[in-house]
């Protein structure tokens, strides 16, 4: 087979979207494939279902809030993102427990954050009516943590 021949078909096909060329004549027989990359496999997937999530974003604050019962509540969000813990230790009893009366000032949670253990203070005197965290929970900036209610 002519080398010349064959290095014009291979011309030929370049930048086309030939991938195979087979050519036979009295002096032999040629195949030339041309890569044009991976293949891309089409994979149907069943519809997802939507979800509509219908929750408003606060500014990260200590704001009041008012329960169904018409109290106004303190809220005490987190300050930075972290790990909550309730106690200065483990096995140590927690800072707060809900129905303590808490004064401004008053350590009430540990959140840990690049390892710094930052203390997270009451910024009123009041109740704690309601923990919002799980002891060991990470949470995120803004995030509510306790309600306090003010006295």
């Amino acid at each position: 087979m002519d080398k010349e021949l064959i290095f014009e078909i291979i011309e030929k096909i370049k930048g086309t979207k030939i991938e195979e060329v087979e050519f036979e004549n009295e002096k032999g027989r040629i195949k030339i494939k041309q890569y044009v990359g991976p293949k891309k496999e089409i994979v149907a997937s069943a519809p997802q279902p939507v979800v509509e999530v219908k929750e408003e974003i606060k500014a990260p604050s200590t704001v009041e809030i008012e329960s169904k019962e018409n109290h106004k509540y303190h809220v005490i969000k987190s300050p930075l993102v972290g790990t909550f813990y309730r106690a200065p230790s483990p096995g140590a009893p927690p800072f707060v427990e809900e129905g303590d009366t808490v004064s401004k000032g008053q350590v009430l949670c540990i959140i840990e954050a690049l390892k710094v253990m930052n203390e997270i203070e009451s910024d009123i005197n009041g109740k704690v009516v309601k923990i919002l965290v799980e002891n060991g929970q990470p949470v995120e900036y803004g995030q509510e943590l306790f309600y306090i209610e003010p006295l």
